[in-house]
């Protein structure tokens, strides 16, 4: 197994028209989901994934499960459960900008993960953990689950990647920041968007957040920085590394997943880190181009950089 990954994913309804959701009548259905958005994108790239999580004992729950299962990755870690619902959330378009998101996930099955739903041998078969910070915001017993993944992968010399992905409607930002900057402190790798860099470090650049989040157990440090591309640092090297022109930007949902993907996917393969970060930037800018969370997520013939056909996004 190349990685496993935890955490929520809920089925996500997204209108056929832009503007707001009272005037809306028609959605599409799919899901989401920060951490089996990396399992599917790796999955698309020719890697070995499974994701953990819990879902209701409802059709939401087997469409979810269903859905990622095709996508080639491993769901045997899942846990229906029989008393709290599978989450939901819709997404508002709005032209130009960013999509808002409501959220409906209180008391969702996922929120109820603990520390108990994790079968060390199994994830003990994995070379990457990968891990959010939405997780621990969930609940209690999710933020201790983390805590003990960590301590799983410690044990087992596993590497472990976080992404912070703060989402303030789970948490406080002070509460936010002390939680997560706690677990960014023991994991190896830290991938975090400028907001979200900042938000934990009280500092401005990406020079200045990698600088202060290089230390505990962290040995590299990427910040997104949207269009201009990702900024990766370790103690002994720093790089700028450009973004990938995309001509007509739909749904910007997804694109940080989709970074730390190919970043994950680069290492993997024994690349070093900033062509890692390269091909993380190019997996991104794929999500960029299609309305959805994992749809526009390429395959490896898209993006491999042998292919002579794949010097420009599509």
């Amino acid at each position: 197994m190349d990685l496993v990954t935890i955490g929520e994913s809920m089925v996500l309804f997204t209108p056929t028209s832009s503007g707001p959701l009272r005037f809306s009548d028609r959605f599409n259905r799919t899901l989401g989901g920060a951490e089996s958005n990396v399992a599917i994108a790796l999955s698309r790239l020719g890697h070995k994934t499974g994701w953990i999580s819990r879902l209701g004992n409802d059709e939401f729950g087997y469409y979810i499960r269903n859905f990622i299962r095709g996508e080639g990755v491993d769901t045997s870690n899942i846990i229906f459960d029989q008393e709290n619902p599978t989450g939901l959330f819709f997404k508002e378009m709005n032209p130009g900008q960013d999509p808002s998101i409501y959220y409906y996930r209180k008391s969702s099955a996922a929120s109820n993960l603990s520390p108990k739903d994790l079968n060390e041998e199994y994830i003990s078969k994995a070379r990457f953990i990968h891990l959010t910070g939405i997780t621990p915001g969930l609940s209690e017993s999710c933020k201790q689950a983390i805590y003990r993944i960590i301590e799983l992968a410690k044990k087992n010399k596993q590497v472990v990647v976080f992404d912070p992905n703060i989402r303030l409607k789970l948490w406080s930002k002070k509460e936010a920041a002390n939680v997560l900057t706690d677990i960014a402190g023991k994991c190896d790798i830290v991938l975090a968007g400028l907001d979200e860099g900042q938000t934990l470090t009280g500092k401005d650049t990406p020079e200045q957040i990698s600088q202060s989040l290089l230390h505990g157990k962290t040995k590299v440090v990427v910040v997104k920085i949207g269009e201009k591309g990702s900024y990766m640092a370790t103690q002994n090297e720093q790089h700028y590394i450009p973004g990938v022109e995309v001509s007509k930007i739909i749904d910007t949902a997804g694109a940080g997943d989709g970074f730390a993907a190919g970043f994950l996917s680069g290492l993997i393969r024994g690349w070093d880190y900033r062509n890692s970060a390269e091909l993380g930037n190019r997996v991104g800018a794929y999500a960029l181009s299609v309305a959805g969370d994992v749809e526009g997520y390429p395959y490896w013939h898209q993006v491999n950089p042998l292919n002579s056909a794949n010097k420009v996004l599509r």
